[in-house]
């Protein structure tokens, strides 16, 4: 394998030392090779994607015929069947280690939209191979592993991106332009919210015997992740509720709403968590324990230290239909957000309210944006959507928007906040211990976590650092 990661590294370095990726000519020009339009072959990045169901079918169609396909890997037959069918000439594979091995001299880069539990584990093998990685979000199921990704970045200098979409978005850059103006003061607080789940959580584990799907390779689905039997509460989509699979809503939607955040107030670690989260009672006065699916929803608070210039600052996540409290600047039929959430940053001057990915920034009250002179573009703007940012960055064109240098830190706050979800019950942490045993804690729960980013612990809470990480299973 490592003779043809060399071989694939240079032949690309050989197209970036010799401006064929990014010149302007060629020896025989465009038009006599194939025409008006006709794009080169050494102009192509021959890319991977792996994962061809749901947002897979977004990246088919995000980059097109722009470049070339060079591998289909999925688990699900029936999940890719469209791109099989819409591709035929492309060639598939279920395994993604044996697509690295086959085809891995045809490959430049890797698309990874696989479920959160896999993300890590096929991106680290395409960095390995020395291939060009972009991978959903969340970047990781946990957050060694998000560490474990941003070694590997550094250490194979390969160009990455998470897919928060909204990174290259211009009212993205346009929030973190007004915030760092001044436009609102000093920020010490910050409220997003989501509509997300939108799928069950909750749910006790599935005890029932469930055929699996033809055309459904079940194994390689769990991949790194315990074995469990197969269910069809799991598949598709509902992963997202399951700890061993998914991250919840915070993981499905924190880093597109958190996203402009992070970029205007330049966050890093927080120091500490704490949630808040429902109970589910499936019979009067009888509390259910359900350890493996997320809640159906969760508050959680975050507190950053000063940064620099910037102040302490705390930031409240709402999910499962919980949301703040309507600001009073806010009209009483004026809208609150967007339909699937929103950013609402308060200032020692005023306030600002925006949408899932900082679209459409308004100021409270909205009056004050008749007569608003907005503040000088300092931030890179892009043409080009989020998947093809990352394409050109990776022939030399410019730079990746979300590379894991900021999508790590970004990501691994969402999963400390996990911890505290997480750790809300107590009696999940240890089912043997008695409620007078955890009075300590506050019991059931609503314990503030410590966290030591450089030490990558839960300092005051030690049965919470059992979910920072985790091995994966025999043979991954």
């Amino acid at each position: 394998m490592k003779k043809r990661a060399a071989r694939s590294l240079s032949r690309r370095q050989f197209l970036k030392n010799t401006g064929l990726a990014t010149a302007g000519f060629y020896i025989v020009p465009r038009h006599v090779l194939g025409g008006k339009g006709f794009i080169p072959p050494s102009d192509r990045l021959n890319i991977a994607l792996v994962g061809l169901g749901g947002k897979g079918g977004a990246h088919l169609e995000a980059i097109g015929s722009a470049e070339r396909w060079a591998a289909f890997c999925d688990v699900d037959d029936r999940r890719a069947a469209d791109a099989y069918k819409a591709h035929p000439e492309v060639p598939r594979f279920r395994d993604f280690r044996k697509m690295l091995d086959t085809s891995g001299r045809d490959i430049d880069a890797v698309i990874v939209c696989t479920p959160d539990h896999t993300h890590a584990t096929i991106a680290l093998a395409a960095m390995q191979s020395g291939k060009h990685v972009y991978v959903e979000k969340p970047l990781t199921h946990n957050i060694a592993e998000a560490r474990q990704l941003l070694e590997a970045a550094r250490r194979y200098g390969v160009v990455t991106q998470m897919g928060n979409q909204g990174a290259s978005m211009d009212c993205n850059a346009e929030v973190a332009e007004w915030i760092q103006a001044g436009v609102i003061g000093k920020v010490r607080r910050v409220d997003v919210w989501t509509n997300r789940p939108v799928w069950p959580q909750g749910l006790p584990t599935p005890t029932e015997t469930a055929g699996i799907p033809a055309g459904l390779d079940w194994d390689l689905w769990l991949g790194p992740a315990p074995w469990r039997a197969y269910s069809d509460r799991y598949l598709p989509f509902r992963w997202r509720g399951w700890w061993d699979f998914g991250t919840g809503a915070l993981g499905d939607m924190g880093c597109h709403l958190i996203d402009p955040v992070y970029r205007a107030l330049q966050l890093g670690a927080p120091v500490s968590v704490e949630a808040s989260a429902t109970t589910v009672w499936p019979g009067d006065f009888k509390e259910a324990d359900y350890p493996d699916s997320c809640p159906p929803a969760s508050m959680v608070k975050m507190d950053f230290p000063a940064r620099g210039r910037w102040p302490a600052c705390e930031l409240w996540w709402y999910d499962g239909g919980i949301r703040p409290m309507r600001p009073a600047e806010l009209g009483a039929n004026e809208p609150f957000g967007s339909w699937d959430g929103g950013v609402l940053f308060e200032g020692s001057k005023g306030k600002l309210l925006c949408g899932i990915f900082g679209e459409n920034p308004t100021l409270l009250p909205t009056g004050k944006m008749l007569d608003f002179k907005r503040p000088k573009a300092v931030l890179p703007r892009y043409t080009d959507n989020h998947q093809m940012v990352w394409v050109k960055a990776c022939k030399g064109q410019g730079k990746a928007s979300s590379p894991f240098e900021y999508a790590v830190p970004l990501t691994e706050a969402l999963l400390i906040s996990n911890l505290a979800v997480r750790c809300y019950d107590m009696k999940r942490l240890q089912p043997g211990k008695t409620a007078d045993s955890w009075a300590p804690y506050d019991y059931p729960g609503r314990v503030r976590l410590q966290w030591d980013a450089a030490a990558q612990r839960i300092t005051n809470l030690e049965e919470a650092n059992q979910f920072v990480g985790r091995a994966p299973r025999q043979g991954w």
